[in-house]
């Protein structure tokens, strides 16, 4: 079984050696675990591409790049489209942060899940057993409320965490979900992206579960690449869109 690991990346030259040393102790220690990771290069101007290149070592790795910073949303859609257009049955992808705030040996577990029965594995920061270090509590106290209010009026069955983007999904699932709704499928409001696929893929049936998830934020060089106040601003807007639409047409209206 082949995991395609999609890595949005943006000025992240300096914490890749350090998730890419991460990536090579999991090929070795999970012999039957075929890791091929794509790096999506979202117009860095710090070396992204040829850092990735040179510190994958012994884990095939591929360099997608944009010529100019087309920010989250585009960046995630081109990773995932491409790594569903080439996964065979069977296959898994892995969407994950490129700042060495991710655990790569939480992969197996998640793809365990998948094994399980889900189509969509989250790692989440409110499962019994997370561990988050090197957060902001005001950052940290957001992320809760927003969670909070999805599950609410947004609520999922299995989701906790709407936000987190570590994730497996099985490439089956997204496949299928591409055929029958190509770019709709994908939502291009910054980091409210990820917000917009667990929708798409909950209309579409999936299934989903969640593993505790381990987020080392201290371990992270340079700074936070997210706009608050407009991730605020487009998630309430995506969340008020959704609801008016499953008021007035249904939970299989699709979203803009």
């Amino acid at each position: 079984m082949r995991a395609w690991v999609v890595l949005p990346s943006f000025n992240e030259a300096a914490n890749l050696p350090a998730l890419f040393s991460r990536f090579q102790k999991l090929a070795a220690a999970a012999g039957d675990l075929d890791l091929h990771v794509l790096v999506v290069d979202d117009g860095s101007t710090d070396g992204t591409a040829r850092v990735a290149r040179d510190a994958a070592g012994t884990v095939p790795v591929e360099v997608i790049t944009h010529d100019a910073n087309r920010g989250l949303a585009e960046t995630f859609k081109r990773g995932m489209i491409d790594a569903a257009s080439r996964a065979k049955p069977g296959d898994v992808i892995v969407c994950m942060d490129a700042d060495n705030s991710h655990m790569p040996d939480q992969i197996p577990s998640m793809i365990g899940e998948i094994h399980a029965g889900r189509d969509v594995v989250i790692a989440s920061r409110y499962r019994p057993g997370s561990i988050v270090r090197g957060v902001p509590w005001p950052r940290r106290i957001l992320s809760r409320g927003l969670s909070v209010l999805l599950s609410i009026v947004l609520p999922i069955e299995g989701v906790r965490d709407y936000s987190c983007g570590y994730r497996v999904y099985r490439a089956e699932f997204v496949q299928r979900a591409l055929t029958a709704q190509g770019d709709r499928l994908f939502v291009n409001d910054g980091f409210a992206c990820m917000l917009g696929i667990l929708l798409h893929l909950a209309r579409a049936g999936g299934v989903f579960g969640e593993i505790p998830l381990v987020l080392r934020y201290d371990q992270k060089l340079g700074t936070s690449k997210m706009k608050v106040g407009t991730t605020i601003t487009r998630t309430l807007a995506l969340v008020t869109r959704e609801r008016l639409r499953r008021r007035n047409g249904g939970i299989f209206t699709r979203l803009l």
